[in-house]
């Protein structure tokens, strides 16, 4: 599989946040995107992530040789930011359903009550999300994230909100990402970082 990021540029109204963005990663590989408050690494996360389009460029995930439509794209990436929103009326459990059902996912009971457990969410399975700090709110949302166990994971700012406990859970799925698959990290946190072989730096226009 590749990840393939040609001339990408966002703007927003008149200004540019950034542009001339190009990088490819390989099954295997990870990238970091890092630069300083406002030069826009969430805005090409997303981008990365399929959640927002560019200005100009492209991005494209090859397979085999063939590009994957953009409609199938939710099926391989796994995507984690602070900023995504839960269902505050839902349990963790049917946050499970729901997106099982949308990516038409089957998992045991079994399977995703052993990802709950991996982000000590387990004991709360049943209980709604509205009750949650926002530390467990970013759990959840990784175990979201791994349900269809996706060959890219996109990450932003993946310790946000976290614990000590929790940070390390996640620099585990980090590494096993790194090695397994396509892992794409925005953050300017060194230790974040040092996961990646790549680094694009984005300037502060």
């Amino acid at each position: 599989m590749q990840f393939l990021a040609t001339d990408i540029a966002k703007r927003f109204g008149h200004r540019i946040i950034f542009e001339k963005i190009s990088f490819e990663i390989r099954e295997g590989e990870s990238l970091a995107i890092a630069g300083s408050n406002g030069s826009g690494k969430s805005t090409l996360a997303k981008i990365c992530a399929g959640v927002l389009s560019p200005h100009k460029g492209t991005i494209e995930i090859i397979l085999d040789g063939k590009k994957i439509p953009n409609e199938e794209l939710f099926r391989h990436i796994g995507f984690v930011s602070p900023y995504l929103q839960l269902y505050d009326e839902f349990s963790p459990l049917e946050h499970i359903t729901f997106f099982q059902r949308l990516r038409n996912i089957e998992r045991t009971g079994t399977e995703t009550d052993a990802l709950l457990e991996r982000v000590q969410l387990l004991h709360r399975k049943n209980d709604f999300v509205r009750t949650f700090s926002s530390g467990m709110k970013q759990r959840l949302k990784y175990v979201i994230a791994l349900l269809h166990n996706p060959s890219i994971l996109i990450l932003d700012e993946p310790s946000a909100n976290l614990d000590d406990e929790g940070t390390a859970t996640v620099f585990e799925i980090m590494k096993e990402q790194s090695v397994r698959g396509i892992l794409i990290v925005a953050t300017n946190v060194l230790k974040e970082q040092e996961f990646c072989g790549q680094v694009v730096r984005l300037g502060k226009n």
